[in-house]
């Protein structure tokens, strides 16, 4: 977010996205690849898409989760699981939204709003392509955590740093 919000000059996300739509060489920047890869990182980290936990207690982990969707059914099952699939869905939104902010209403005709949430459909599937690495990746192990989520900070720190530099701000 940082690395995004330097060019355009606020931490204001709509003004972010705005300038990102308005000067699209921001995102195709060393700096904003960095922060996408960053970002991507951390969002499949974050979700639980790539398994990053220990493999011998997770069995253990999976039947204490499966033990509490177990517990629930009918509504109050559709709840459970529409939860974990927000958990998922914001962040890819979020994702999506600030690296390919094409397509975002910028009136609230209900022409604009429709278009608008089919492309917001459409990429956070896209994005969704991402969750995909988990059945290709073996399960990383409880030292490699770590550094996978500290090469996300590092890319992170690069992309804040070159957007510093590049942006000319002092």
């Amino acid at each position: 977010m940082f690395a995004l919000s330097i060019p355009a000059g606020t931490t204001n996300v709509p003004a972010i996205v705005s300038g990102a739509i308005h000067q699209p060489a921001h995102l195709a920047s060393p700096a904003g690849l960095q922060a996408v890869a960053a970002l991507a990182v951390a969002v499949l980290a974050e979700t639980g898409r790539i398994p990053v936990d220990h493999p011998s207690p997770h069995l253990e982990l999976t039947m204490i989760h499966e033990a509490m969707v177990l517990e629930h059914a009918g509504p109050d099952l559709a709840l459970v699981e529409f939860g974990a699939q927000m958990r998922l869905t914001l962040p890819l939104g979020l994702l999506s939204s600030l690296f390919l902010p094409w397509g975002i209403a910028t009136e609230t005709s209900f022409l604009a709003l429709a278009s608008a949430l089919v492309l917001f459909a459409v990429k956070v599937l896209l994005g969704a392509a991402l969750t995909a690495a988990e059945a290709f990746w073996a399960k990383i192990r409880l030292f490699r955590v770590p550094e996978l989520l500290a090469g996300s900070f590092l890319l992170a720190l690069l992309a804040v740093t070159a957007s510093y530099f590049l942006s000319g701000v002092s």
